[in-house]
C-alpha cells in the first residue's frame, strides 16, 4: 500500500496576494486546508519538503501526515497544486483534511507484468496502452501504490478492460458508469506497412527543408523582436 510523507504546516490567520509573495520569498507555500466538515485553513508548506513531494510524481495520489504549528495532526491528500506559469515552481497547494473512514478518489499507476507470458506478445503483437494511469475509489488509508496488469494468456486482439483486473479488497473503479480500457495486443505490423511508414519519415525532412528560407511574414518578424521577459506580461 501507499506509503505516507510528513508535511508541516505553519498556521497563519490572514490570507491576500501580498502576503502569498512574502510566503513564497520566505521559502515557504501558502496552503489552504479544508475538508472533514472543518473551517478551512490557511497555512504556508516548506518549499523544499513540499517540492520533493511534487518531483517523486506522487503527491496527488500519496496520503500525506500533517502536523500544524498548533500542534493538530490529521492525513490529509493534495487536491491541486499550482504552478507558475513560467518559472514551473509551486505557488499555491489545497490540501483535503481526512477523516477516519474517508474514501477518496485516485489516480494510480498502471504497471504491466508477464509480458513474456502473453502469446500475441511472442508472436510479435504489439501492446497498445491507452491508460497509464487509472482512477480508484478507495479508503484514505488504503492507497495502492500501482495497479498490476497480468498480460499472461493474452492473445492478438485481446483487449485489457479495467473489470479484469483484480483490485484490493474495498477498492472499486471511481468511474461506475463504463468499463476503463487500459491496454490492447494489436496485431504486427506487415513489411508494406513498415515500408510506406519509413517512406513518409524520409519525406519529412525534405519538405521541411523546402519550406525554409523563405521571405519572413510580418508576423515573423514581430516574434522575432518581441525580447520581452515572460514574467513581465503577467
Amino acid at each position: 500500500m501507499a506509503e505516507t510523507t510528513l508535511l508541516k504546516a505553519e498556521e497563519r490567520d490572514k490570507t491576500g496576494k501580498s502576503l502569498a509573495r512574502a510566503i513564497r520569498k520566505n521559502g515557504q507555500i501558502p496552503c489552504i486546508i479544508y475538508g472533514n466538515k472543518k473551517e478551512p485553513l490557511a497555512a504556508s508548506l516548506n518549499a523544499i519538503e513540499t517540492l520533493k513531494l511534487y518531483n517523486s510524481g506522487k503527491m496527488l495520489s500519496q496520503l500525506i501526515d500533517v502536523e500544524t504549528s498548533k500542534g493538530e495532526k490529521f492525513k490529509a491528500i493534495s487536491k491541486d497544486v499550482q504552478l507558475h506559469p513560467v518559472k514551473g515552481n509551486i505557488i499555491h497547494v489545497d490540501l483535503l483534511r481526512l477523516g477516519d473512514d474517508a474514501r477518496i478518489s485516485v489516480e494510480v499507476s498502471v504497471s504491466f507484468i508477464s509480458e513474456e507470458n502473453s502469446p500475441g506478445l511472442r508472436e510479435g503483437g504489439v501492446l497498445n496502452v491507452s491508460r497509464y494511469t487509472v482512477e480508484l475509489d478507495c479508503p484514505a488509508t488504503n492507497i495502492p501504490e500501482l495497479v498490476e496488469v497480468d498480460l499472461t494468456g493474452l492473445e492478438i486482439g485481446a483487449t485489457v478492460h479495467l473489470s479484469d483486473v483484480k483490485l484490493p479488497d474495498g477498492i472499486v473503479s471511481a468511474v461506475t458508469d463504463r468499463d476503463i480500457t487500459i491496454a490492447s495486443i494489436a496485431a504486427p505490423k506487415s513489411a508494406e506497412e513498415i515500408e510506406a511508414l519509413d517512406a513518409a519519415d524520409a519525406e519529412a525532412p525534405e519538405a521541411a527543408e523546402s519550406s525554409e528560407g523563405g521571405e519572413e511574414t510580418e508576423s515573423t518578424k514581430e516574434e522575432n523582436s518581441d525580447t520581452s521577459d515572460p514574467e513581465e506580461k503577467e
